[in-house]
């Protein structure tokens, strides 16, 4: 791994490192995704949870006009198997998927190459850079995308503020140790005091820089970002710093390049910085209510009836896993972020 053994780096560079370095990186070698990897995202448990990501699009489409151009941006495809079932699913509204150019942003060469595969049939263009997209409306798809982002760490004691780093003399006896930091550099990312009534901060530079130009794209072109992530909603802050590896919880300090490195959102953070941007305005709800709202059971009602009682009992199981709320019903938040004067509300009624 190209880093310097000679001192100790920000939780954030040893994050990016362990996973994006271009030759040891975890998500630029392997795919991790399926039973067979390392993780499962709700894409890969029912192919209807994407079915009904196409059918929202759609409404949101309609939302703002039905332009004869529009965006559809997945942030972060995976294998694209989210994006395979959404143009499979808005084939069949012609108007739409005439109108509609697909899109999808990835960091990773290898992952660009599994989507290629996955999505050697559709309409799809990769991006590299979000600045230099075309002016038509836009909308963003965030599944699990910004849990995979690199976090800062920050801890309280004795009325003084540290900042968590890693020491990497050893690559087989990493180690995480502490610096005295300044906290009043994140108050001024934030224009607010994010250290008030906080004993731990946790947040991910790099996500507020991606969602300030998702939202000055929104501003200028109309859209919006729609993100799926598990997460809280509280203020108080966590150390929600994990590793997966085979599904099963991990060392962070082990095995590294070869693990998921991940986190829990918080999402009273992205709404205090959305808030910051007065043409913009949030809403939210767990992932139970919107793809309950949104009929997914109704659905798999419908598909159920022509398909063998074992495919049944299998289909059902899985939409348990997206809606139960012991499992990701509601540890998963969905989030839309739009222009304030778009009253569109479709999967969030209610909350």
């Amino acid at each position: 791994m190209t880093i310097s053994r000679s001192t100790s780096i920000p939780l954030d560079k040893f994050i990016e490192l362990a996973l994006y370095d271009k030759n040891f990186g975890y998500y630029m070698k392997k795919n991790p995704f399926g039973i067979e990897g390392d993780f499962v995202t709700a894409p890969n448990i029912t192919r209807l949870f994407s079915e009904i990501i196409g059918v929202w699009s759609i409404t949101f489409w309609k939302s703002i006009g039905s332009p004869k151009k529009f965006n559809l941006l997945e942030l972060g495809a995976g294998n694209g198997e989210m994006m395979k079932v959404i143009t499979e699913t808005l084939r069949n509204f012609p108007e739409f998927f005439k109108a509609c150019n697909f899109m999808i942003y990835e960091k990773s060469k290898f992952l660009i190459n599994e989507q290629k595969k996955n999505l050697k049939h559709e309409k799809i263009t990769w991006i590299k850079n979000l600045k230099k997209i075309n002016s038509y409306p836009t909308l963003f798809l965030a599944n699990e995308f910004f849990d995979a982002i690199p976090i800062k760490q920050y801890f309280k004691k004795n009325e003084s503020w540290f900042e968590r780093y890693v020491e990497l003399k050893d690559l087989n006896n990493a180690r995480f140790i502490e610096k005295k930091a300044n906290i009043k550099n994140i108050k001024q990312i934030f224009k607010f005091d994010i250290s008030k009534n906080q004993n731990i901060i946790e947040y991910s530079p790099k996500t507020f820089r991606y969602l300030k130009t998702i939202f000055k794209i929104v501003e200028k072109n109309d859209g919006g970002i729609l993100i799926i992530d598990y997460g809280y909603l509280h203020s108080k802050m966590q150390d929600t710093l994990q590793a997966v590896t085979k599904h099963k919880y991990s060392d962070i300090l082990k095995n590294i390049g070869n693990s998921d490195i991940t986190y829990n959102i918080n999402f009273n953070l992205f709404k205090i910085f959305t808030n910051q941007f007065h043409k913009l305005n949030e809403i939210i709800t767990s992932q139970k209510k919107f793809l309950t709202s949104m009929g997914i059971l109704q659905r798999a009602e419908i598909i159920s009836k022509s398909i063998a009682f074992s495919k049944k009992t299998d289909l059902f199981y899985r939409i348990k896993r997206l809606i139960d709320k012991r499992q990701m019903g509601e540890l998963f938040k969905v989030m839309l972020i739009k222009n304030r004067n778009n009253k569109f509300n479709t999967g969030f009624q209610g909350d």
